[in-house]
């Protein structure tokens, strides 16, 4: 999960790649951050394939994605660079994101969604993600877990919630998984071991019926099952 950005080296700005298939959209960015103090574009793509090469490439300190493009579309492109455990903190910059869209880019490491139609907040959202914090429909969020409850009334909640039979102790793993949180993470947020949170996923998959961890968080969210206070 990324964390707070380092300050750059005095002089210096944060970098910024722009992966988006149409030329005007890369331009009306690169003119709005032209002018910029803090930022500068050190490079863009055009579809995803070179999206993942140029942030390998370039190591920028964020990424400004579109999530529809050819070769291969921005999800994938973003599911590939968590894969890869690339550092750039991800901005998806698309026309439309739905929550569930949204859900799985959070989940793939994506620390903001913004839309086209909202550039004016671009610099906003930029500063609000280095600052290891999320950024999402125009505002910031430094729990990514009342971020999420709150996507869920836009997914459609349980009017009664279930547990499924699930314990304490589970529902504890499914907040951190919905959080995004890695096998490690959660082992090491719970204060148990890597091997106990794989039984424990185990036994939450038999009970609800998922088998991957997006299945899971939205399922968590649909059915109220992940608290916002924590694990």
């Amino acid at each position: 999960m990324n964390r707070p950005q380092e300050k750059p080296a005095l002089g210096k700005k944060y970098s910024v790649l722009l992966a988006d298939d149409d030329p005007i959209v890369r331009e009306v960015v690169r003119t709005k951050l032209s002018g910029s103090r803090e930022f500068e574009v050190i490079g863009e793509a055009s579809d995803g394939k070179s999206t993942v090469e140029q942030v390998e490439k370039l190591h920028p300190d964020v990424l400004l994605l579109d999530l529809l493009m050819p070769n291969l579309p921005g999800i994938d492109a973003l599911q590939e660079l968590s894969a890869r455990n690339a550092k750039a903190h991800t901005i998806v910059f698309s026309a439309s994101v739905g929550p569930q869209q949204i859900v799985q880019a959070l989940q793939l490491g994506a620390r903001g969604i913004l839309s086209k139609k909202s550039i004016a907040q671009l610099e906003s959202a930029i500063r609000c993600v280095l600052e290891g914090k999320y950024w999402v429909e125009g505002r910031e969020e430094a729990s990514v877990a009342k971020l999420l409850a709150g996507l869920s009334a836009s997914i459609g909640v349980e009017a009664k919630p279930r547990n499924f039979g699930l314990t304490t102790r589970e529902i504890g793993v499914i907040t951190l998984v919905t959080e995004g949180c890695s096998n490690r993470e959660i082992a090491a947020r719970l204060n148990i071991t890597e091997d106990t949170v794989k039984r424990h996923l185990t036994n939450i998959f038999d009970k609800v019926g998922m088998s991957t961890r997006l299945e899971l968080a939205l399922f968590a969210l649909k059915n109220r099952l992940a608290s916002t206070r924590g694990a």
